[in-house]
Formats: structure tokens, sequence, C-alpha cells
């Protein structure tokens, strides 16, 4: 089995996404057996001034010390959920030392497997706006949606004040719910929960529209790569080819 490397960013969706992965291995493999996992976690502190200016070179360079981290210990290819990273890590620069799975690629295959029309995108401020799912979607001819401009403050003020800290409130389950409505008003037919802690607030049972939760999907995306039923990535970081 391949070695998985897992690059985190936030730490509420890295520890879903890791226990996700050895569930996965559980399922396939049997009890108690799960491909080998390292995940290395540096704090989001240190460049959340960065996201502020827009620096993405900072924020390159940032992530290719978790990645040389996780060749260093073995990893065979890595997999980063935090769907905001991929902003940095799709910029132009040097190859990382692994090659990684792309989580918006990965949840943009589910959305065309599932033969989603127009996708709604929950994740933070940078990502909301940012060029990852709309270029992602774009590539399979999908649609796609985000809150408004007073929403997406919503959105963004809950994820860092309170999931990636850890908090998790019905009254934030709510005004999630009400956004998700709205973008099911605006004609979308799912919604991409593209933060790595949302799918820790908002699940299938109380969404208005079917989720894609991409915590999970990169998660099982990973496992595959591991056992051999998925190809291994050829994506080492940068632009993604169309």
């Amino acid at each position: 089995m391949k070695h998985i490397g897992i690059l985190a960013h936030s730490f509420e969706g890295a520890a879903l996404c890791f226990r996700t992965a050895c569930l996965e291995g559980v399922r396939r493999l049997g009890a108690h057996m799960h491909p080998e996992i390292t995940m290395t976690c540096s704090p989001m502190a240190l460049v959340l001034d960065a996201w502020e200016r827009g620096d993405n070179e900072e924020l390159r360079a940032f992530f290719m010390k978790d990645g040389e981290k996780l060749a260093a210990a073995g990893a065979d290819f890595f997999a980063c959920p935090d769907n905001t990273a991929h902003i940095a890590l799709e910029s132009p620069g040097e190859a990382f030392p692994l090659p990684g799975l792309h989580i918006g690629e990965v949840v943009a295959e589910q959305a065309q497997r599932d033969g989603r029309r127009k996708v709604g995108i929950l994740g933070t401020k940078y990502t909301m706006n940012g060029p990852v799912y709309p270029g992602a979607l774009g590539r399979r001819g999908i649609d796609w949606a985000v809150p408004d401009e007073a929403d997406r403050k919503i959105v963004d003020d809950i994820i860092f004040n309170e999931l990636c800290l850890g908090t998790f409130t019905d009254e934030s389950r709510d005004a999630y719910v009400r956004i998700i409505d709205k973008l099911k008003a605006d004609g979308c037919d799912a919604v991409a929960l593209v933060c790595t802690e949302i799918p820790l607030l908002i699940t299938q049972d109380v969404s208005p529209l079917p989720i894609l939760d991409s915590t999970r999907l990169l998660a099982a995306a990973a496992v595959e790569v591991a056992t051999g039923d998925r190809p291994m990535p050829q994506w080492r970081g940068g632009p993604v080819a169309s």
C-alpha cells in the first residue's frame, strides 16, 4: 500500500480527514487495518496575515516546508484537507516534492458522477471568492454559485471564529441552513461544503440540498490511491491542467 501524507492547515478538518481515512481503511481492508498515514500541521496563525495580503508566494513556501516533511517521512503522495490552501497550492512555483491529490478535483468529480448541474459553494471568503472551485467545476461544465456578500461574511465568520476553533452551535447551523436554502432557490442542485470543518456542522439530514462533503471525499479518495483503486496523482502544485 501507498503511504498517505496529510498536509494539514486547519486542525479540525484535518483531524476529520485523518479519522475518516482510517475508518475507510477499516471498511475496505478489515478491522484495525488502514494505510500508513503521516500528518503535518503547522499553525495557521503563522500565515493569517499572508492570507489577508493575498501573498500566495509566502503561503506556498509555508506549505512547501510541510510537503518536504511528508516526503522525508516516506509519504508517497499528499492530500491537503484545506480547500482555501489550494488557492496558494495552485499558484505558480517550484514543484512539490511529492504529488498531491487535489481536493477541488475530487469534489468536482463527485459532482459530475452525481449529474449535478449547478453547485453552491460554501467555504471561507477566500474560497468562495477564489478560483479553485470555478475552475474545478467549470472544467466539467458544471455551473456554480456563492452566497451574497452578507451571507458570505456570515459563513466566513463562523468558520474562523467557531468551526476552526472547535465550536459548533445550533445557531450557526441554523444560519448555514438558511443560506443553503437560498442557494437552492437560486437553482443549485447540490451544495459543496468546501471548508473542511463545515461537515462537522452541516450533515445531510439537516441540509436543504444534497451535500458534497469535501473532507470525507478527499479521505476516501486518498485511501483509494493508497490501495491501488485510484491512480497515483500527478499534480505537484501549480495550475491544474484543463
